[in-house]
């Protein structure tokens, strides 16, 4: 029998893990949608480095989320105030979530939105956006199947001087 899923807080030691399943996830859902030479230039080690410097930063605004079992991170989110440019709104936001690519539909995603979901929801946050790559298929699906709705915005970005569509979810948390 499997161990339980357990969705507890990320730490310092867990970044490196979380780096690995954030850059190969990227690898993984963008390949097509993003110039590949950006994708393939993608760092775990920078990466990691990176979230070790901003690891605590936020004042407890920003929170990381890790999904466990058996000692093994298998997935990462991240949720905190929605982000409007430099406006801040009482909504909440899930920057990421990620699941270790050989695990998707094992339900460790959904575990993570969900513990999101729960978290956003006592903290008086009255809806949970995200933003989500346009061509995403996978995640759209996924998102949907927990809830959220495409809320008609949209907003590309530039990766690589290619324009990258992203569509806005959005899911009331008041109901």
């Amino acid at each position: 029998m499997e161990a339980p899923l357990l969705v507890r807080e990320m730490t310092l030691s867990d970044c490196d893990r979380v780096s690995e399943i954030r850059i190969r996830g990227w690898q993984s859902a963008y390949r097509g949608l993003m110039p590949q030479p950006f994708l393939d230039a993608l760092s775990v080690s920078e990466d990691a480095e990176r979230r070790r410097a901003r690891f605590g930063q936020g004042g407890g605004s920003v929170v990381d989320l890790v999904a466990e079992r058996d000692g093994q991170i298998l997935g990462w989110a991240c949720h905190g105030p929605y982000r409007d440019g430099e406006v801040r709104t009482q909504d909440a936001e899930l920057y990421a979530i990620y699941v270790d690519a050989r695990r998707y539909g094992s339900g460790i995603g959904h575990a993570l939105l969900q513990e999101s979901v729960r978290r956003c929801t006592a903290a008086g946050h009255p809806r949970m956006l995200l933003w989500v790559v346009k061509g995403n298929t996978r995640a759209r699906s996924f998102y949907e199947r927990q809830g959220f709705r495409p809320d008609g915005a949209e907003d590309p970005y530039e990766v690589d001087g290619v324009a990258v569509p992203e569509v806005r979810y959005v899911k009331d948390l008041s109901l």
